[in-house]
């Protein structure tokens, strides 16, 4: 298949600016992968769709105020989005300025903090932040929540929190795990008092979620690599519901990733580092029989996973479905379920 197969138009009004004033209030989509019916319904009904015998897998991982604002010394402007924190005090970042910086330039930051550009890193840059202070601790003093490009507002309070899941809890994410925002509380209460179990895997979602595919030929892309985790935990989770026939639900692309990433031997194991592991239609999932999701970018990678799962054309027909019903899409959008 091509890039330009997975092209759509979406009315700019669709793209969801804010969330919803209650995490659960979301319209959720239903798409039987067998069947390729679809039914219109809301994510408050998403636990009527769940028996005791199924497992959910939520991505616990924890967005971090990953954007900062400074100057070069002679007075320049320069933006800064981490994209990856090496230690306590080194990461890789997007650098912005109206000039590419130099290899040694320091960048004055807000609250005194400093840090000095040391080279390239492919696409990205190298810095080190001068202080004793560690890298998390001066984000959480100084850095913004980074909302994603198609998001046209300045971000306030609200976005600090809802631009989270209630679980997140390994930071290093510089975007959310979308189709968990769905979830408050008293949700996860209810699906837990109904027998459904539960079970974690970590993906540090990067920016480059948001970057459409660039060559028309699939085979020609070189994916992103994310920091993935899957614990012994998890793996004994979906093993045991496996035994029981029941099903393991992925809440997310991104848990999709980390469980099938884990599972490249044939067999899900215990794994982590990075993945660049990219789905497309084809693809044969080892663990995964239903996921949640929200809706996706017009040719990224995410909607090519999802077609994958649940085969091109219905997926398609879905997207246009949802487009033709006004269903909000992209991060602060609605849901869509796949089940089977």
């Amino acid at each position: 298949m091509k890039k330009s197969d997975f092209n759509y138009q979406l009315p700019e009004d669709l793209i969801a600016q804010k969330p919803l004033s209650e995490r659960s209030a979301s319209r959720l989509l239903c798409l039987n992968r067998n069947t390729a019916r679809i039914e219109d319904k809301q994510f408050s009904d998403f636990i009527n769709l769940l028996e005791p015998a199924d497992l959910l897998v939520f991505n616990d991982t924890k967005v971090i105020p990953a954007r900062l604002y400074g100057s070069k010394s002679t007075g320049g402007k320069i933006e800064i989005l981490v994209e990856r924190i090496l230690d306590d005090n080194h990461a890789i970042a997007h650098v912005r300025a109206s000039k590419s910086p130099k290899p040694g330039t320091i960048i004055h930051l807000d609250e005194g903090f400093r840090c000095e550009l040391q080279g390239r890193v492919d696409d990205l840059f190298r810095l080190e932040f001068c202080h004793d202070a560690p890298l998390l601790e001066i984000l959480s003093k100084i850095g913004h929540i980074p909302l994603p490009p198609y998001i046209d507002r300045a971000g306030d309070e609200t976005d600090v929190s809802r631009y989270q899941s209630v679980f997140a809890q390994r930071a290093g994410a510089v975007a959310a795990p979308t189709a968990s925002l769905h979830f408050d509380s008293a949700l996860l209460a209810k699906i837990k008092a109904k027998g459904v179990a539960a079970t974690f895997v970590t993906l540090h979602v990067g920016s480059g979620t948001f970057q459409p595919v660039r060559t028309e030929d699939l085979s020609q892309h070189r994916m992103h690599k994310e920091y993935f985790a899957v614990p012994q935990e998890a793996v004994d989770a979906v093993h045991e519901v496996k035994a029981r026939s029941g099903r393991v639900i992925a809440v997310g692309t991104t848990a999709v990733r980390a469980l099938e990433s884990a599972a490249k031997t044939g067999r899900l194991q215990p794994g982590f580092g990075d993945t660049d592991l990219f789905i497309t239609p084809g693809y044969r999932f080892q663990c995964v029989d239903a996921m949640l999701t929200n809706f996706h970018l017009p040719e990224s990678t995410l909607l090519m996973l999802v077609a994958a799962f649940a085969g091109y054309e219905p997926v398609m027909t879905a997207y246009r479905h949802a487009i033709e019903q006004s269903y909000r899409f992209f991060s602060y959008g609605d849901a869509m379920y796949i089940s089977c």
